[in-house]
């Protein structure tokens, strides 16, 4: 299953950025993943400070 930022996240853009393949956008107060083109791989979670994106 996809990821998806939980309302935790602070739009720092550290996931966006290390997103492989450019499946998370800058939302309406948070970035959001789009599930469609997530990957599954897990590097948003491990370059989030506060652990928003999370496995569905």
């Amino acid at each position: 299953m996809a990821y998806k930022i939980s309302d935790d996240c602070v739009s720092c853009g550290g996931c966006a950025e290390a997103c492989p393949v450019g499946a998370i956008s800058e939302g309406d107060g948070k970035y959001v993943i789009n599930p469609e083109v997530c990957v599954e791989c897990g590097a948003c979670a491990g370059a989030c400070p506060v652990g928003a994106p999370q496995a569905e």
